[in-house]
Order: structure tokens, then C-alpha cells, then sequence
């Protein structure tokens, strides 16, 4: 009898193993986007409310680098969340092309608008579950509905699109344009495109110039933790600007260069006479406007001053100048780059146009890397789309 049960218990054993053999463990999915660390004593929230809007529709079923795009949205949106420090912001979710077939489900509010939380986000995107519905439903209507989830909201908002950019319509283009309507500058639009599809990159660069103060952005080139952390700057946060040390008394202050600015506080000393200088003493061209947002055409009420300033180079043949192009803190640190190269080039060839010599004159883009007035208000941002000029030897 004891070898019976004994037999019985082998097989039993035996068993239980082949089975638990044959059960393929459950691994937890790797993120494919990694998170940056952010500290929040560094920073300051640049928008009071944003809300993210996810494409739900069947599209984003469709593979894209091996994987869903939807998958690809969520681990993309679950990494941003991660990265972005809780300051006082309010956070909103909202989805479209859910059922089509059921009016009041095609866009729906699955978090906010409310004070914004890692945790709250991340239960909140990770209860989104699709694609389940069809592309009938446009983004017009979630836009529309944003429209309604901010009416008692104040402040600046960023409104962050997610989407492989297929069947946007012109309803889209429209609703948008009602929403500068309804906030003006208080709004700006950030289309993240899933995919390669050359009429949705149309599209959705479309979307961004009519928001005016965003910009669209392709997902694959934020797949590192630096860029993460870059996009969560550029479109959340402004840096805290470290109090500058008290200067030290100087008796009897000597103004070398004869600009108005003394020595002591004179950053940019031996601008020649005549030269119109900043409250550092730096060549700029502080009293007029030169660019408007996001160009690089001189504005025609800068010629004067331009003029002005070839006159004193022409007068001054030994002067060689290095042209610094400055941008405001709105869009890419890359993109923002390349555009005060070109507002740099612009003001050369003037310059060359007038008669200088195109020997006597380099060129440098700084992006958005040296602010000279802060990029929080309107003005400030204004004052930082500028260019000047650096004498070198």
C-alpha cells in the first residue's frame, strides 16, 4: 500500500513539473522610452494647465518599428510622465476615436482637469485601453471638447497631441483656430506624430503653425532620456535663474569705451563710438524688434538701425564683428538653434548689402541658451529674439 501511494505520489510530482515547464512566464514589458531625472527645486512651471490628447482610433493598431503605435504612444507618454516634476500645474487626459458608434463615448476625459500627479497620470494612462474604435471619429471633437474642459481654467496651456496623424481633416485646422480664438496666447499646441506617413507629417506640422507658439514632434527622435528631458523643458519648465552676487562697490567708475555704461558693470567693453549698447553695454539692438516669432526676415523698422550700424563698420575698417543670433525659449533647443543661425546670416548679408566687408564678419547661433530678459512674459520673449554684435580680434 505504501508503495502505491508512494508510485502515485511520483506522478503526481512529475506531473506538476512538465506543467509548470510548459506555462510560459509572464516577463513585465520593457518601456521602450526611457525617463530623465528632473529636479524640482531646479525649475519653475512655464504653463499653469496642460492636456494630453491620445489617438485611440484603429489606426494606432497599425505596427510601426515592431511594435502598435498605440503601445508605442502610451510607454512614449508613461516615460514623458515620469520626467515631468510635480509643480503647480493642473493635468488633463482626454481620448478620441473610442466608439464611434456611441456619441458620448467618441472623446472621452479620463483624468482632470486637477492638480497634476505622477501617480494620477500614470493610473489614468494606464487604464486607457484601444485601439478599439475607427478613424471616423476626427480630432476636431476632442479638441472642441478641450476647448470646454478649459473655459474655467486660467493661465497659459499647453495641449499636447498624440496621434499618427491620419485623417485629420480641415474641421481640425478650424477647431484649433477657435481655440486661439477663445485663449489667444494662452495656448499653445504640441503635435507628437507616431509613424512615417508623409501626409500626416504635413498635417501635423500643420496643426502647429496655426497654434502659432508650438511645435510638432516626430517620437523617434526622443528616445534617449537627455532628449526626453529636453521636450519636457522646452514645453513644461523654465529655469530658476540663480540671483546674481552683489557687485562690489567701485570708487570713482571709469567708462573706457565711452558707451554709458561703466566699466564695472560693462560686459562688452571697446564697442566703438557711436555703437548702441544694452544696459550691459553689449552691441544690441534693443530698440527695435528685429524678427517676429519663429522668422528670420529683418522687420523694415529695423533697416534704420542697421543702416546706422553699417556706417559705424564702414567708418571703423580695422573692427572685425561676430554676429550672435538669439532666439526665445519657445520650441526645440535644435530647432531654436538653427533659427538664430539663420536670424544671424540675415543681419550679415545686410550688412554685406550695404557695403561691409563679408571678410570682417562670422556668424554664431546661440539658440535659446543666453537670454537676455526672461522668456516668462510676452516682452521678455520678444527682447530674446535679437541679435548682436561681438567685436573680435
Amino acid at each position: 500500500m505504501k508503495k502505491y501511494y508512494a508510485r502515485a505520489l511520483f506522478f503526481v510530482i512529475v506531473i506538476m513539473l512538465l506543467f509548470g515547464c510548459a506555462t510560459p512566464q509572464v516577463q513585465p514589458t520593457k518601456s521602450l522610452f526611457s525617463s530623465s531625472q528632473l529636479q524640482s527645486n531646479q525649475y519653475q512651471p512655464k504653463v499653469d494647465n496642460f492636456v494630453v490628447i491620445l489617438d485611440t482610433s484603429s489606426s494606432m493598431s497599425d505596427e510601426y518599428s515592431g511594435f502598435s503605435k498605440f503601445k508605442i504612444a502610451k510607454d512614449y507618454l508613461n516615460a514623458l510622465n515620469q520626467t515631468l516634476p510635480e509643480l503647480e500645474y493642473n493635468g488633463a487626459l482626454r481620448t478620441f476615436g473610442n466608439i464611434a458608434s456611441v456619441p458620448d463615448k467618441s472623446t472621452l476625459l479620463v483624468y482632470g482637469p486637477t492638480r497634476y500627479s505622477t501617480k494620477g497620470f500614470e493610473l489614468a494612462l494606464n487604464g486607457v485601453k484601444g485601439p478599439s474604435g475607427d478613424n471616423s471619429i476626427p480630432l476636431a471633437k476632442a479638441l472642441a471638447a478641450t476647448g470646454k474642459d478649459l473655459n474655467a481654467t486660467q493661465g497659459t496651456t499647453a495641449i499636447i497631441i498624440v496621434s499618427d496623424g491620419r485623417d485629420i481633416d480641415q474641421m481640425t485646422v478650424k477647431t484649433i483656430q477657435n481655440l486661439k480664438d477663445q485663449l489667444g496666447d494662452r495656448v499653445c499646441i504640441y503635435p507628437i506624430r507616431i509613424g512615417d506617413d508623409p501626409s500626416a507629417a504635413k498635417q501635423m506640422e500643420r496643426i502647429a503653425a496655426t497654434g502659432s507658439c508650438g511645435f510638432p514632434v516626430v517620437v523617434k527622435n526622443y528616445k534617449t532620456s537627455y532628449s526626453m528631458g529636453d521636450l519636457v523643458e522646452d514645453i513644461f519648465l523654465a529655469k530658476i535663474q540663480k540671483r546674481a552676487s552683489k557687485p562690489v562697490p567701485v570708487a570713482n567708475p571709469v567708462d573706457s569705451d565711452g558707451d554709458g555704461v561703466t566699466d564695472d558693470r560693462d560686459q562688452c567693453p571697446n564697442t566703438p563710438i557711436g555703437a548702441t549698447v544694452d544696459a550691459r553695454g553689449c552691441w544690441s539692438f534693443e530698440a527695435v524688434m528685429l524678427f517676429d516669432f519663429d522668422r528670420s526676415e529683418i522687420k523694415s523698422e529695423a533697416h534704420p538701425m542697421l543702416n546706422e550700424t553699417s556706417d559705424i563698420l564702414k567708418m571703423n575698417p580695422e573692427i572685425n564683428v561676430k554676429i550672435d543670433g538669439h532666439t526665445d525659449n519657445i520650441g526645440t533647443s535644435m530647432y531654436n538653434m538653427k533659427l538664430s543661425e539663420r536670424r544671424a546670416n540675415a543681419v550679415m548679408e545686410y550688412f554685406v548689402s550695404k557695403g561691409v566687408d563679408a571678410k570682417r564678419l562670422t556668424i554664431k547661433g546661440f539658440g535659446l541658451t543666453s537670454p537676455a530678459a526672461s522668456n516668462d512674459t510676452k516682452k521678455g520673449r520678444a527682447k530674446n529674439r535679437r541679435v548682436e554684435l561681438t567685436i573680435v580680434k
